[in-house]
């Protein structure tokens, strides 16, 4: 996978994808596996000139691989993949007074989970799936896609505000989806959320998704499992707490009672009396369509000691 986060950087890249014939040798490629360019040439109906050129540029920016054979009528070069998925990430912005960090799916420090359940790291599932006790493996530090059927997980957040810092804001950012047993994406499930448990909102989920690959998902992982899911924004101000911009509590920041030596606890849960157990699917950054764990803006204000 390309991540691109510098679009200067990236130019060699959208310059080699702005030409329809290097666009076809890719589908080509993407379709067959591997071609030489005798064969990419015929099909393209381009001379071995050309074809060289646009090969050139497709080769440096790293999109395909080139390798050399031997065979009964000479020297071959084959034509393959070097890369099928590129993420553009641009959004990232400083906000003045604010801290940021990345928390690993895996990275829990509380939880109570039912059936259906599960874990995997971007190489392999931890343990077996329908577990449970899976979710206390040490290996589950390194996890990048969890699900539960009804429970909670919970993850603390480090508070690093000095004695003359007042929290102002959190955000909170993460893909998620329902929990249904394989997947259906007209699956509802009430996701609430707390911290230090405080019960902040909740939020419905439409489904749990497979109609197309995620874009970071593994090439093992099963085609009739969690696929990908929708990239959420929490955030707790002073006005309220909002998905994406959309009101679902008045509880504020200041109703929380933080300060710098508060013990931050986030909690996820699908409680089994809400009205839609429809399980909770967390995504991180080898899953899903988003390059990302839980991502976390701390945004505060500076209290000036009077004078």
């Amino acid at each position: 996978m390309i991540h691109i986060t510098n679009l200067s950087e990236s130019l060699p890249l959208f310059k080699a994808l702005s030409s329809d014939i290097r666009i076809q040798i890719l589908q080509l490629l993407s379709e067959q596996k591997q071609l030489n360019m005798n064969d990419l040439a015929d099909k393209l109906n381009l001379t071995n000139g050309a074809i060289t050129m646009h090969i050139k540029k497709l080769e440096e920016c790293g999109l395909i691989k080139i390798t050399t054979l031997t065979a009964k009528h000479g020297i071959q070069k084959i034509c393959n993949l070097h890369e099928d998925k590129f993420v553009i990430d641009i959004g990232k912005s400083e906000v003045e007074n604010s801290y940021e960090l990345e928390i690993g799916i895996g990275q829990y420090s509380a939880y109570e989970i039912y059936p259906t359940c599960g874990l995997a790291t971007k190489d392999k599932i931890i343990g077996e799936v329908d577990n449970p006790s899976y979710f206390a493996d040490p290996e589950r530090i390194n996890s990048d896609i969890l699900w539960f059927t009804k429970g909670f997980i919970e993850y603390r957040i480090p508070n690093y505000l000095k004695p003359n810092q007042k929290f102002s804001e959190i955000q909170i950012s993460a893909e998620i989806s329902s929990e249904a047993p394989g997947n259906c994406n007209i699956w509802p499930s009430d996701i609430h959320f707390a911290l230090n448990d405080i019960h902040l909102g909740s939020w419905v989920s439409p489904g749990d998704y497979a109609d197309t690959k995620g874009i970071l998902t593994p090439s093992w992982w099963f085609s009739n499992w969690n696929q990908y899911g929708l990239l959420k924004l929490l955030s707790i101000n002073k006005f309220g707490t909002f998905i994406d911009g959309l009101k679902i509590s008045d509880v504020t920041i200041d109703d929380i009672d933080l300060n710098f030596k508060s013990d931050l606890k986030f909690k996820f849960s699908v409680p089994e009396n809400t009205s839609h157990v429809g399980g909770l699917t967390i995504f991180g950054a080898n899953f899903g369509n988003y390059n990302q764990g839980i991502n976390v803006r701390i945004i505060y204000e500076e209290n000036n000691p009077i004078k």
